[in-house]
């Protein structure tokens, strides 16, 4: 004879199932934080040993200044040969120099071209540069953001244009003009500079938010196609860091100094940090890795609250930075 459980009984099942539910929701959400805090401060990147020996060459773009000045000054304090390519000749001049000083057994050769441009001939001369040359590492930082934030109709011509150019087509250009030097040691790292701006829809910055969203596409696919003949590539996210393009002078705790960001993209590289659900990318430096979170994994990057937030800020940015020019140019005629 069956024995009659009641009501009791016919809801055991459901309340199972919901029970079982909301404890793999809670395991899933520990497994995420637990990942995500030892990925930004316990667990090392991979040794830059593994993508090339010392005494092979690493190419980075947009040398001449801020982020990418700091990887060419930290790739050859660790051994790497080194190949400048950023617009200003006196620059990199200099930048070699610095290099040569301290680090004199490093070779270190450059190349000044506009990237705005889009010319053959300076593609061209990049391939003659690396020609016959075992290149381990390609930084790709060459960028290029607004003057400041505008809205997309009031966008300057010139300037959507050069940011299109410089983001995107020349990245993409350099990676395919540099990977052939990169493939017969079938190892190697394509490393490129993103933006939370690319991560999260940035309004007044649509055309160099695009351009970030952009590349972030293209390195998942390219790590896709080139995992295969062992070449790593990796995307970045990153906030502020002190740098000219920022316009931020004073590091804090959450706006690093360029060396402190490099050092910290050079010891993370393959891990996530905060980008959660996001493959081949990461946030390497802490304070970005706990802001790439928020946006990846609480309120999400296409957020309608997250856009709003976005907008107001870049309002106020765009309203001080007028107010500043306005200011500046009151106190030229004065002087005149």
């Amino acid at each position: 004879m069956a024995l009659d459980l009641g009501p009791l009984g016919h809801q055991s099942i459901p309340s199972t199932v919901l029970l079982g539910i909301g404890a793999l929701t809670a395991a899933s959400i520990s497994f995420t934080i637990l990942r995500v805090l030892l990925s930004t401060f316990i667990l090392p990147g991979q040794s830059l040993s593994k993508f090339g020996a010392k005494g092979t060459w690493a190419v980075v773009t947009g040398a001449s200044d801020g982020i990418g000045k700091e990887f060419g000054l930290q790739l050859a304090k660790k051994g790497y040969n080194m190949i400048l390519v950023s617009r200003t000749a006196s620059k990199l001049d200099a930048l070699k120099t610095q290099i040569k000083s301290s680090s004199p057994n490093v070779s270190v050769e450059t190349l000044a071209m506009d990237f705005s441009q889009n010319k053959d001939s300076d593609y061209a001369a990049l391939a003659a540069l690396v020609k016959n040359k075992q290149v381990s590492i390609l930084i790709n930082c060459v960028g290029q953001s607004h003057s400041i934030p505008v809205e997309f109709i009031e966008t300057p011509l010139n300037e959507l244009t050069n940011i299109i150019n410089i983001n995107c087509v020349g990245t993409l250009r350099a990676t395919q003009t540099i990977l052939p030097s990169i493939l017969p040691q079938k190892r190697g790292l394509i490393l490129t500079m993103g933006s939370m701006g690319g991560l999260a829809p940035t309004p007044l910055l649509a055309t160099y938010s695009g351009s970030k969203a952009f590349l972030q596409q293209w390195s998942n696919a390219l790590a896709s196609e080139l995992s295969s003949k062992g070449i790593s590539v990796h995307f970045v996210h990153a906030y502020l860091v002190t740098s000219a393009m920022s316009k931020v002078r004073r590091s804090n705790w959450q706006i690093p100094s360029e060396k402190a960001f490099v050092r910290s993209t050079l010891g993370k590289i393959g891990r996530r940090g905060g980008s959660i659900g996001y493959s081949h990318s990461g946030s390497p430096y802490w304070s970005h890795a706990l802001l790439s979170s928020f946006i990846t994994g609480i309120v999400g990057p296409f957020s309608t609250i997250l856009l709003a937030i976005n907008k107001s800020m870049h309002i106020d940015i765009r309203k001080r930075a007028l107010r500043k020019a306005e200011r500046e140019k009151a106190q030229g005629k004065k002087a005149a």
